[in-house]
């Protein structure tokens, strides 16, 4: 029976074992923080960075968690990604707003256009923000949640300028990113309603994750350059001795979710995240690798309140909808149905009590960008609180 170590059981957890690693999410994030600390990002941001990897982690995404961190160092060190930039705007015309992250950090380019669009939507009762030119935004459904907490509904779309990794439908050549859109519902009383998904049939990470010993992705997640379906993570990289592995120009593809739906979907993330912002789409234009994200925002409040339903409005009709839906009878008594962010709140609950589990790899690859980024050994070691 194997052990799962926990990384006071070794200093450096990345070396010789094929274990996966425990960590306290606490003591994780002020690592990832460190080492972007030494990227030469400002404390302030490499916490940011920290926080929001981990709870990536935390919420089960672990596709755009910690495993990012060693793309991320990279992404810093070629100067695709720039560290502390602050967003221009370029159009404020009231309830319409375009502003540029100028390729900086996701993790504060991200939150500061959000931010912009809940002040706006909260004066307006409406607002509309395009962020161009950011840096990898990393888990979309923090930005929904980042609204619902103000009382605000808001729709998130976001597509990644030259990143070709997922087929049409019914293709097997890349002609989209992998393209996630967030939903958001606050509901007064409750969790918000959270709908966060790529619309690929995972996400590129989870490919990632699998092919560094996490879990495994369906066998209809990716198509071979031969038009095979197939759950081969590894049909969607090229390996080069010493690098990460590459998965801009492997051979195969990942496959868009939901058949043609889910590739319209993609489409329409290319169109209103990519061209409608000026960040860029898939091709065939080469540009600089960015994420471009429209966001809309709504506060049910000013409704309401027009309306003269500001007892019994959008909050207690969709109180009776939520209660409803949740008594649909299980096919699976020992299932019962979930609304979207349920799981998500499962998870942040139990890895919060016993911590992040890493597959062995992908601890690995967080130490090797530590060194990258110049983190020392002993810095290293000591996140085993050894």
């Amino acid at each position: 029976m194997s052990e799962t170590r926990t990384t006071s059981d070794a200093a450096t957890a990345d070396v010789a074992a094929d274990q996966p690693v425990v960590i306290d999410h606490e003591r994780l994030a002020g690592f990832i923080a460190e080492i972007f600390r030494h990227t030469g990002c400002s404390d302030a941001e490499a916490e940011r960075i920290g926080a929001s990897l981990v709870g990536a982690n935390l919420a089960g995404h672990d596709s755009h968690g910690v495993i990012r961190s060693a793309l991320y160092v990279e992404l810093l060190a070629n100067g695709v990604q720039l560290a502390d930039q602050e967003i221009k705007v370029l159009i404020d015309s009231g309830s319409l707003m375009l502003v540029d992250g100028q390729y900086g950090m996701g993790q504060t380019v991200g939150p500061a256009a959000v931010a912009l669009g809940i002040e706006r939507c909260k004066e307006l009762g409406v607002a509309v923000v395009g962020l161009r030119n950011a840096g990898h935004l990393g888990r979309i459904g923090e930005y929904a949640e980042m609204a619902a907490a103000e009382g605000l509904v808001s729709v998130h779309f976001v597509n990644v300028a030259n990143s070709r990794l997922v087929a049409p439908f019914g293709a097997k050549e890349r002609r989209m990113g992998t393209n996630p859109c967030a939903y958001g519902a606050p509901v007064a009383g409750r969790r918000p309603v959270i709908h966060d998904f790529a619309t690929s049939v995972v996400a590129e990470g989870k490919a990632m994750v699998a092919l560094h010993g996490g879990p495994a992705v369906p066998e209809n997640a990716l198509v071979s350059a031969e038009g095979e379906i197939t759950g081969d993570p590894r049909v969607l990289y090229s390996f080069a001795d010493g690098q990460r592995p590459n998965s801009m120009d492997g051979p195969g593809a990942l496959r868009a979710m939901g058949e043609h739906k889910g590739s319209g979907i993609s489409v329409m993330c290319e169109l209103l995240a990519g061209a409608l912002t000026g960040t860029g789409t898939a091709g065939p234009r080469r540009v600089r690798f960015a994420n471009g994200m429209l966001s809309v925002y709504v506060d049910p409040a000013q409704i309401d309140a027009a309306v003269g339903e500001a007892d019994d409005g959008y909050n207690g009709i969709a109180a009776d909808y939520l209660d409803w839906f949740g008594e649909a009878a299980a096919i699976n008594p020992d299932h019962p149905v979930k609304l979207p962010g349920d799981v998500e709140h499962e998870r942040r609950q139990h890895r919060m009590a016993n911590g992040i589990t890493l597959p062995a790899a992908t601890w690995a690859s967080i130490c090797a960008g530590a060194r990258a980024a110049g983190v020392p050994e002993a810095t290293i070691a000591a996140v085993s609180g050894s």
